[in-house]
């Protein structure tokens, strides 16, 4: 029994050492599998590294916040670090090591990237990341192909350019393709364009797509209706992809899709379906595209939606559709700038779950609903750009999670305070200008923790002295005062506020009166509105970053300080209506690559303009106008290919004619009025010389000669205001906002101004000059004409009757030359003529009767002793007297313009007395047209040999 036990445990012994070495023979079979398995191959090793090597680490190339350079630690050599499969970013199959997966995302990579980059060598990849990082416009390497594996492709955000290569659509195991926002940095624009037929491939081919991202991809075609057979499709982005044609309604009802967006694709026409409940959808934008018709009621059956965008499409104007208040799920709505009429429906008050509610830009009315104060996990609010009427709820101070409150254009009225949003801690943007409020807040305010806000628009809210609050604001980024009431001086704590952080300030047309710092705080302003107060002393120096410089209408002296020149990014400066002088500085030439506006108008500057300008000129508007400027002009003008309106009026210009402006492609208006250009024009060459030109001035100077054909003669149709667009980024706010053209035009003796210009006014005017010879036929071939003013020349002949068909001519001013003959008849068809004046020439003969040449006052006739009929008091007898024999009418002139009416009751009176015939004659006669003359008295002589 004794043996038995012992021989049991020697072979327990046994048996346990067994296992254990059973045990570490598997342990170290497993280890060294393990090393085989995750030790990637050698070539592969070597083809990333070569990939790294052919990129620098630029942190400029990435946006992500969590970016770092993953490729940084790849490296061979001893530790745990050897194998390839171990690196950042790179996943290997756990069989074979092949590379099956890269992730460099967000890695800071910049360079280029080839087809034969070294990354095509892994031909096993099923994945692969490459999004936000900066490709230097490489194209997309046709070599893509060697990955016939691949079922996530993503390429977005990372500065890829130029044509996708069709290669794509051969990867038929794709599942997840993002090739989206790669932009110009500069613009926003996409870079990457896709051939419709290669759209069309893409969506045959990669039938188990499941997410297809395109956005900023322009396509430029319609959208294949085969992508409604795209069965797996869950998320479909094709925002901003140039689409046209109507959208394929199919696509609503994909089984399985949950996010589809085709935002900003102006041409993309659509409509909803009638949606049903087994609909996965959560997430539908459509806004800023052509889709019609009505939101259907039936989209409260998407009871999974949460996030809905139908801004600015063609919805047929009715109610807002009751039916929304039923999408108990939405986290996201906007319906903005749509055609939406009524008010704000009660049904909506169901949407607890908001985050997002814009509701802007359509003719809304009534009051804002006080239940809105209930959305307690509102972030993003915006009710602007509405009819809406009434006070703000008090219920808002409930918004305790909201950050931006967009009520501005709107009629709200009553009195709002501070107070209200004090409790809404989060609130950082806040805008309720352009309304009917007045905002008032506590008298002071010493508590210097004070809500901070980074926008506060205010404007036109009633405000009579500056908020104190303001002085505690170190965050803001724009603060707008504007048409107020605030008056006297600026207080000294306002030049202290935000003064790292400010960009946008906005106290213009107000009545303060003060001298400002010369030198302003605020490091990082771009835009300083100053407009329409009573400030005086110097004009202050901004930083060199401005872009936006605007202090017209007020009491500025002294000269420009040359410290402005330090302000190389100008858009747009605006120095007009102030009491500036000295001269010029030419670094404003300089300005031009990036100077939109130049207007410095009715100041007392004087010397020359800036003499350089740059062939890269973004100028589209200059106005040096009622200065004392003087001297020739800059042939560098000419550089200013954007050039629309140049106005130099009332200075002291002594040159030729500016003939060479003829060649600037997209001048409209050209006043030169009252200075001292002289000299013949020349004839502009045709089809070459002012293509787009539509206002001429260039009255009261010293041009001899005839007339020229520098006529505004381009057809133009479009009832739009002439004006210049200025655009530009000021700390990711994006400022847009247009310039009206303006101009006085002279109308018998008065000078009317036109602050605004529709694009079709035509006007030409050469008045006070010392043109001479006749009226040019080729006037009358200018149908677009709504204003000729031609007076005060040394014009002669008659009015051409080709001036009958200038239809458009509302003003038309032929006084003071020496015009004779008739007024035409064809003038009776002007039926737009509201103001003529031909008084103070030679005419004669009968006003045309029975038109609205007769309506005009007699004034404009005045100065004809040859002339009757109404409205001149002196009658023609017997209105029924014979005309003038078509045997008078000189051969080569048209129409009546050209005849002379006489009574020849008083012509055959002189058959008895030579002595009147040759005084009639004389006085009427031989001073202007002595062939004519000779005519009359040849048909007088026979007639008196036939009797």
């Amino acid at each position: 029994m004794g043996l038995s036990l012992c021989f049991f445990n020697v072979l327990i012994r046994m048996l346990s050492k067994l296992v254990v070495l059973v045990l570490f023979h598997l342990a170290v079979a497993k280890f060294v599998y393990s090393l085989q398995q995750f030790s990637c191959r050698e070539e592969e090793s070597s083809a990333l590294l070569q990939f790294k090597k052919s990129f620098i680490i630029d942190k400029s190339a990435s946006s992500y916040d969590g970016a770092y350079p993953k490729v940084s630690a790849w490296k061979l050599g001893g530790g745990g670090n050897s194998s390839c499969c171990s690196w950042d970013g790179v996943e290997c199959d756990e069989k074979t090591g092949h590379v099956i997966g890269l992730d460099l995302s967000s890695s800071y990579l910049y360079g280029s990237i080839h087809s034969n980059s070294s990354l095509f060598r892994l031909v096993h990849l099923q994945r692969l990341n490459l999004s936000d990082n900066n490709f230097n416009y490489s194209q997309i390497p046709s070599s893509i192909r060697n990955f016939p594996n691949l079922t996530q492709l993503d390429l977005s955000a990372s500065v890829f350019a130029g044509q996708v290569p069709s290669e794509v659509s051969q990867l038929s195991k794709l599942t997840s393709l993002n090739l989206c926002c790669n932009l110009e940095t500069s613009s926003s624009e996409g870079l990457l364009k896709l051939q419709p037929s290669d759209m069309r491939s893409l969506v045959h081919n990669l039938t188990s797509l499941e997410i297809l991202q395109l956005s900023f991809v322009s396509i430029s075609s319609t959208v294949p209706e085969s992508l409604a057979n795209l069965t797996f499709l869950t998320f479909l982005a094709l925002k901003e992809c140039d689409l046209v044609g109507e959208f394929p309604v199919r696509i609503f009802n994909l089984p399985n899709l949950k996010s589809l967006s085709v935002k900003y694709n102006q041409d993309l026409t659509g409509y909803f379906p009638e949606f049903n409940r087994s609909s996965p959808l959560v997430l539908l934008k459509v806004a800023f595209t052509g889709f019609y018709g009505i939101i259907p009621s039936s989209i409260e059956k998407l009871n999974l939606l949460q996030e809905l965008d139908v801004a600015q499409c063609n919805f047929s104007e009715g109610l807002v559709p009751s039916a929304l208040g039923n999408l108990r799920q939405l986290t996201y709505l906007d319906v903005a700038a749509n055609k939406f009429v009524g008010s704000i429906p009660d049904s909506l008050a169901n949407l607890t779950k908001l985050t997002v509610c814009r509701i802007n830009s359509n003719p809304l009315t009534g009051p804002i609903p006080s239940w809105l104060g209930n959305f307690t996990k509102l972030i993003y609010l915006d009710l602007s750009f509405n009819s809406l009427n009434g006070s703000i709820p008090t219920s808002f101070s409930n918004l305790l999670n909201l950050e931006l409150l967009y009520l501005h254009g709107n009629r709200l009225s009553g009195v709002v305070k501070l107070e209200m949003f004090q409790k809404l801690q989060n609130l950082y943007e806040l805008q309720l200008n352009w309304n009917n409020l007045e905002f008032v807040t506590e008298s002071k305010i010493t508590n210097p923790t004070v809500q901070q806000f980074t926008v506060l628009s205010l404007s036109a809210c009633n405000i009579r002295e500056f908020p104190s609050f303001l002085r505690y604001q170190t965050n803001l980024e724009r603060l707008d005062l504007s048409r107020n009431k605030l008056h006297g001086q600026v207080p000294k704590w306002m030049w202290n506020i935000s003064t790292e952080t400010l960009v946008y300030m906005d106290i213009s047309e107000n009545f303060l009166s003060d001298q400002l710092p010369f030198f302003l705080p605020w490091v990082n302003l771009l835009c300083l509105r100053l407009s329409s107060n009573m400030f005086h002393g110097p004009v202050p120096i901004p930083p060199p970053s401005m872009l936006e410089y605007r202090v017209p209408e007020n009491n500025f002296s002294g000269e420009i300080s040359p410290l402005l020149c330090h302000m190389s990014s100008l858009r747009y400066l605006d120095l007009s209506k102030n009491n500036l002088s000295g001269t010029l500085p030419q670094c404003l030439g300089n300005f031009s690559d990036g100077l939109i506006l130049l207007l410095l108008r009715r100041n007392s500057f004087h010397g020359i303009v800036p003499q350089s300008y740059s062939n890269r000129s973004s100028l589209r508007m200059i106005d040096v106008s009622h200065n004392q400027l003087q001297g020739r002009l800059p042939r560098s003008l000419a550089n200013c290919l954007m050039l629309e309106y140049l106005v130099l009026s009332n200075n002291q210009f002594s040159d030729a004619f500016p003939i060479w402006l003829g060649t600037l492609p997209e001048l409209k208006l050209l006043a030169m009025r009252q200075n001292a250009f002289s000299g013949v024009i020349g004839n502009s060459r045709k089809n070459l010389d002012f293509p787009k030109l539509r206002i001429v001035d260039l009255s009261y100077n010293n041009f001899t000669g005839e007339i020229p054909s520098v006529f505004p003669d381009s057809t133009v149709n479009n009832s739009d205001y002439m004006h210049t667009d200025v655009t530009y980024n000021a700390n990711d706010f994006l400022v847009i906002f247009s310039v009206d053209y303006s101009i006085t035009i002279a109308t018998k003796g008065l000078d009317l101004y036109y602050s605004k210009i529709q694009e079709e006014f035509a006007s030409f005017d050469i008045s006070s000059n010392k043109f001479e010879g006749q009226i040019p036929e080729f006037i009358g071939n200018l149908t677009e004409l709504h204003s000729l003013n031609i007076s005060n020349n040394i014009l002669t002949g008659s009015i051409p009757s080709s001036l009958g068909k200038l239809t458009k001519l509302e003003s038309l001013d032929l006084s003071r030359n020496k015009l004779s003959g008739l007024i035409p008849q064809q003038l009776t068809q002007l039926n737009f003529l509201g103001n003529l004046d031909v008084s103070h020439n030679n005419l004669t003969g009968r006003i045309p009767q029975g038109t609205q040449l007769t309506s005009f006052n007699s004034t404009s006739y005045e100065g004809n002793p040859g002339l009757c009929g109404d409205p001149l008091p002196r009658k023609c007898g017997d209105p029924e007297a014979p005309r003038q024999p078509s045997s008078l009418v000189e051969e080569n002139d048209s129409g009546s313009a050209g005849t002379l009416e006489l009574d020849w009751r008083f012509g055959l009176a002189g058959y008895g007395s030579g002595m009147v015939v040759g005084v009639v004659l004389a006085d009427f006669v031989i001073s202007s047209r002595h062939e004519l003359y000779v005519k009359i008295v040849k048909k007088i002589r026979l007639k008196i040999w036939k009797r």
